[in-house]
Protein backbone atom coordinates (compact mmCIF):
# COMPACT_ATOMS: atom_id res chain seq x y z
CA UNK A 1 0.00 0.00 0.00
CA UNK A 2 1.34 3.55 -0.22
CA UNK A 3 0.11 7.19 -0.42
CA UNK A 4 -1.48 5.93 -4.34
CA UNK A 5 -3.95 4.08 -3.04
CA UNK A 6 -5.81 7.00 -1.58
CA UNK A 7 -8.74 9.58 -3.23
CA UNK A 8 -9.26 12.93 -1.58
CA UNK A 9 -11.49 15.81 -2.61
CA UNK A 10 -9.81 19.12 -3.50
CA UNK A 11 -11.02 22.35 -1.40
CA UNK A 12 -13.45 22.93 -5.04
CA UNK A 13 -15.39 19.44 -4.65
CA UNK A 14 -13.23 17.38 -6.97
CA UNK A 15 -12.30 13.79 -6.31
CA UNK A 16 -8.85 13.06 -7.20
CA UNK A 17 -6.66 10.59 -7.01
CA UNK A 18 -3.16 10.58 -5.16
CA UNK A 19 -2.22 8.27 -7.72
CA UNK A 20 -1.76 12.02 -10.04
CA UNK A 21 1.28 12.18 -8.12
CA UNK A 22 3.13 9.32 -9.12
CA UNK A 23 6.71 10.13 -9.70
CA UNK A 24 6.51 13.71 -7.71
CA UNK A 25 8.02 14.04 -3.88
CA UNK A 26 4.86 14.97 -1.64
CA UNK A 27 4.80 17.01 1.61
CA UNK A 28 1.58 16.25 3.29
CA UNK A 29 0.39 18.81 5.54
CA UNK A 30 -2.81 19.36 7.92
CA UNK A 31 -2.87 22.74 8.16
CA UNK A 32 -5.31 25.63 10.19
CA UNK A 33 -5.69 29.30 9.51
CA UNK A 34 -5.69 30.60 13.11
CA UNK A 35 -3.23 28.90 14.81
CA UNK A 36 0.07 29.89 16.79
CA UNK A 37 1.90 27.65 13.52
CA UNK A 38 -0.12 29.74 10.83
CA UNK A 39 3.00 31.54 9.89
CA UNK A 40 4.48 28.09 8.63
CA UNK A 41 2.25 28.80 5.33
CA UNK A 42 5.27 31.00 4.46
CA UNK A 43 7.79 28.65 4.53
CA UNK A 44 5.72 25.92 2.54
CA UNK A 45 5.10 28.25 -0.17
CA UNK A 46 8.97 29.16 -0.07
CA UNK A 47 9.63 25.50 0.05
CA UNK A 48 7.18 25.05 -3.14
CA UNK A 49 8.22 27.89 -5.51
CA UNK A 50 12.01 27.04 -4.98
CA UNK A 51 11.59 22.61 -5.49
CA UNK A 52 8.06 23.04 -7.32
CA UNK A 53 10.29 22.77 -10.76
CA UNK A 54 12.44 19.26 -9.10
CA UNK A 55 9.61 17.48 -8.36
CA UNK A 56 8.06 18.54 -5.03
CA UNK A 57 4.36 19.12 -4.28
CA UNK A 58 2.89 20.22 -1.44
CA UNK A 59 -0.51 19.18 -0.60
CA UNK A 60 -2.59 21.04 1.95
CA UNK A 61 -5.35 19.51 4.21
CA UNK A 62 -7.37 22.22 6.45
CA UNK A 63 -8.52 20.83 9.80
CA UNK A 64 -10.57 22.64 12.30
CA UNK A 65 -9.98 19.30 14.96
CA UNK A 66 -6.89 21.33 17.60
CA UNK A 67 -9.23 23.98 18.92
CA UNK A 68 -11.13 25.44 16.08
CA UNK A 69 -8.13 26.81 14.65
CA UNK A 70 -9.68 26.47 11.32
CA UNK A 71 -13.78 27.28 10.93
CA UNK A 72 -14.10 29.28 7.84
CA UNK A 73 -15.34 27.46 4.78
CA UNK A 74 -13.12 25.84 2.07
CA UNK A 75 -13.63 28.93 0.19
CA UNK A 76 -12.81 31.41 2.92
CA UNK A 77 -9.67 29.45 3.48
CA UNK A 78 -8.24 29.83 0.16
CA UNK A 79 -8.99 32.92 0.31
CA UNK A 80 -7.12 33.76 3.11
CA UNK A 81 -4.03 31.19 2.70
CA UNK A 82 -3.93 33.27 -0.98
CA UNK A 83 -4.02 36.17 0.54
CA UNK A 84 -2.00 36.15 3.33
CA UNK A 85 0.67 33.91 2.55
CA UNK A 86 0.37 33.65 -1.55
CA UNK A 87 -0.14 30.16 -1.26
CA UNK A 88 0.19 28.20 -4.72
CA UNK A 89 0.23 24.72 -3.61
CA UNK A 90 -2.92 22.67 -3.45
CA UNK A 91 -5.85 22.92 -0.99
CA UNK A 92 -7.90 20.17 -0.27
CA UNK A 93 -11.34 20.02 1.25
CA UNK A 94 -11.56 20.45 5.24
CA UNK A 95 -11.82 17.14 7.31
CA UNK A 96 -10.46 15.28 10.36
CA UNK A 97 -7.07 14.05 10.66
CA UNK A 98 -6.99 12.26 13.82
CA UNK A 99 -9.15 10.02 15.59
CA UNK A 100 -12.19 7.69 14.50
CA UNK A 101 -13.44 10.55 11.69
CA UNK A 102 -9.91 11.17 10.38
CA UNK A 103 -9.82 10.68 6.78
CA UNK A 104 -8.44 7.41 5.47
CA UNK A 105 -4.64 9.18 4.37
CA UNK A 106 -3.89 10.51 7.51
CA UNK A 107 -5.21 7.30 9.28
CA UNK A 108 -2.83 5.34 6.95
CA UNK A 109 -0.09 8.43 7.29
CA UNK A 110 0.44 8.09 11.41
CA UNK A 111 -0.04 4.49 11.04
CA UNK A 112 2.92 4.37 8.76
CA UNK A 113 5.06 6.98 10.64
CA UNK A 114 4.55 7.30 14.89
CA UNK A 115 4.95 9.93 16.45
CA UNK A 116 8.50 10.29 18.10
CA UNK A 117 8.20 13.93 20.37
CA UNK A 118 8.35 17.40 19.50
CA UNK A 119 11.66 19.31 18.79
CA UNK A 120 12.00 20.96 21.70
CA UNK A 121 14.48 23.44 20.23
CA UNK A 122 11.04 25.22 18.48
CA UNK A 123 10.51 28.40 20.77
CA UNK A 124 6.81 27.24 20.95
CA UNK A 125 7.57 23.55 21.91
CA UNK A 126 7.18 23.85 25.30
CA UNK A 127 4.20 26.42 25.53
CA UNK A 128 2.44 23.55 22.90
CA UNK A 129 3.37 20.63 25.08
CA UNK A 130 2.15 22.22 28.21
CA UNK A 131 -1.05 23.30 26.26
CA UNK A 132 -1.82 19.97 25.35
CA UNK A 133 -1.26 18.32 28.83
CA UNK A 134 -3.88 20.96 30.30
CA UNK A 135 -6.18 21.05 27.45
CA UNK A 136 -5.98 17.60 25.50
CA UNK A 137 -3.96 15.25 27.35
CA UNK A 138 -5.98 12.78 24.92
CA UNK A 139 -3.92 14.31 22.01
CA UNK A 140 -0.39 13.12 23.63
CA UNK A 141 -1.50 9.34 23.47
CA UNK A 142 -0.61 6.91 20.67
CA UNK A 143 0.38 7.85 17.13
CA UNK A 144 -2.40 10.26 16.01
CA UNK A 145 -1.74 13.79 14.66
CA UNK A 146 -0.82 16.20 17.52
CA UNK A 147 -1.61 19.31 16.33
CA UNK A 148 -1.89 21.72 13.51
CA UNK A 149 1.27 21.76 10.52
CA UNK A 150 2.36 17.88 10.95
CA UNK A 151 3.81 17.45 7.69
CA UNK A 152 4.30 13.66 5.91
CA UNK A 153 7.35 13.29 3.64
CA UNK A 154 6.30 10.72 0.93
CA UNK A 155 9.11 9.84 -1.61
CA UNK A 156 8.36 9.18 -5.62
CA UNK A 157 7.00 5.69 -5.11
CA UNK A 158 4.13 6.62 -2.47
CA UNK A 159 6.55 5.58 0.33
CA UNK A 160 5.99 7.58 4.05
CA UNK A 161 9.20 8.34 4.66
CA UNK A 162 9.26 10.97 7.38
CA UNK A 163 7.03 13.16 9.87
CA UNK A 164 7.68 16.18 11.04
CA UNK A 165 5.92 17.72 13.97
CA UNK A 166 4.69 21.53 13.91
CA UNK A 167 7.63 22.15 15.82
CA UNK A 168 10.03 21.27 12.64
CA UNK A 169 9.72 24.40 10.71
CA UNK A 170 9.33 24.00 6.42
CA UNK A 171 13.01 25.78 6.43
CA UNK A 172 14.28 22.87 8.28
CA UNK A 173 13.18 20.16 5.47
CA UNK A 174 14.74 21.45 2.70
CA UNK A 175 17.71 18.94 3.27
CA UNK A 176 15.61 15.79 3.42
CA UNK A 177 13.39 16.90 0.58
CA UNK A 178 16.45 17.37 -1.67
CA UNK A 179 17.74 13.50 -0.73
CA UNK A 180 14.56 12.77 -2.51
CA UNK A 181 14.31 15.15 -5.53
Amino acid sequence: MSVYDFKVTTNRGKEISLADYKGKVLLIVNTASKCGFTPQYEGLEKLYKTYKDKGLVILGFPCNQFAGQDPGTDGEIEQFCRLNYGVSFPMFKKGDVRGETAQPLFKYLTGEKGFKGFDMDHPNAEVLLNFLKKNFPEFLEGDDIKWNFTKFLIDREGKVIARFEPTKTPEALAAEIEKLL
